[in-house]
C-alpha cells in the first residue's frame, strides 16, 4: 500500500517561509498519468485545496496562495514539494499531500473527492 508521508511544518512568523515535503513509498500509481496536491484544514474550517501539479506539468493554485507559493515535484525521488513565501496567519492549518489517478491535466485545483491517496498531515502555524 502506497503511503505518502509529509514533514517540513512548524511555525513561522509572518512573511516568513516554509517548505514542505512528501515522500512516496513508492510510485502512487502504475500508470504515467495521476495529479498530486496539496491541501489544508485550518482550525475549525473544511479542507481546502491549496495547490495541484499534472504529470505534464500543468499546475494550478488556490487564490489565496497565489504568487506566494510554488508547488514542484522530483518524480524521480518520489518526491512532492510545496515552497510556501510571504506567509500570512491565514495560511495556519494542517497540511496534506494527495495523490489522483483520476485527474492528469489540470486547469485549478482539484475537488478533495478527486484524490485517493492521503498523507497524515503537518502542522503549519503562522503568528503575526
Amino acid at each position: 500500500q502506497v503511503q505518502l508521508v509529509e514533514s517540513g511544518g512548524g511555525s513561522a512568523q509572518a512573511g516568513g517561509s516554509l517548505r514542505l515535503t512528501c515522500i512516496a513509498s513508492e510510485y502512487p500509481y502504475k500508470h504515467s498519468s495521476y495529479c498530486l496536491g496539496w491541501f489544508r484544514q485550518p482550525p475549525g474550517k473544511e479542507r481546502e485545496g491549496v495547490a495541484a501539479i499534472g504529470t505534464d506539468g500543468s499546475v494550478a493554485y488556490a487564490n489565496s496562495v497565489k504568487g506566494r507559493f510554488t508547488i514542484s515535484h522530483d518524480k524521480a525521488e518520489r518526491t512532492l514539494y510545496l515552497q510556501m513565501d510571504s506567509l500570512k496567519p491565514e495560511d495556519t492549518g494542517t497540511y496534506y499531500c494527495a495523490a489522483s489517478s483520476r485527474v492528469a491535466q489540470i486547469a485549478s485545483v482539484p475537488a478533495a473527492t478527486w484524490f485517493d491517496i492521503w498523507g497524515q498531515g503537518t502542522q503549519v502555524t503562522v503568528s503575526s
